[in-house]
């Protein structure tokens, strides 16, 4: 299985993680729902429904949470049958992220935890600072999340890299 990033920064994080936790799948992903990076996904269509029930979730709780709690949930999980998963905050100096991840028998809840705060450290450290004046703009959300997309399935290579970004797990 590969990591495919739309975002080169994302790499070494995300691979660690996914080697160290032995997930099935990971997602990483802005809170509007414009993915970041991915291991386990072959099909566009799925990484986008992923990212849009991410959003909406890590929206969701958050909410929930300041209604209950007075402070947003920041980490869900949920033990299906076969599969778990797991939704957390990843807080950079930049912006927060949403990161979700599904795990098997290979894996546990602890593991995924463990790995999830190195992943988290190791984002926040990676995440370049965003250039004066560039503020995320909605309106190009549509065109951020088909570029994202394309990146990730290899259509184009990302910003500063001209051979494209992605790695292929041992």
């Amino acid at each position: 299985m590969r990591t495919h990033v739309a975002e080169p920064w994302v790499e070494v994080p995300l691979q660690h993680f996914v080697d160290d936790a032995r997930v099935l799948f990971a997602l990483l992903l802005h809170p509007n729902g414009q993915v970041l990076g991915q291991f386990g996904f072959t099909r566009a269509v799925d990484v986008m429904a992923a990212c849009a029930l991410a959003a909406g979730i890590h929206a969701s709780a958050g909410q929930l949470g300041r209604e209950l709690d007075g402070k947003p949930f920041r980490e869900l999980y949920h033990s299906g049958r076969e599969r778990q998963i797991f939704i957390g905050e990843v807080r950079t100096p930049r912006d927060g992220l949403i990161f979700l991840t599904a795990f098997g028998d290979d894996s546990s809840l602890g593991l995924v935890r463990v790995f999830f705060a190195a992943l988290s450290t190791r984002i926040a450290a990676a995440v370049p600072a965003r250039p004066a004046g560039a503020p995320l703009q909605s309106e190009s959300l549509e065109q951020d999340l088909a570029h994202s997309l394309a990146v990730l399935f290899g259509k184009v290579p990302p910003a500063g890299d001209a051979g494209g970004s992605s790695s292929t797990r041992s």
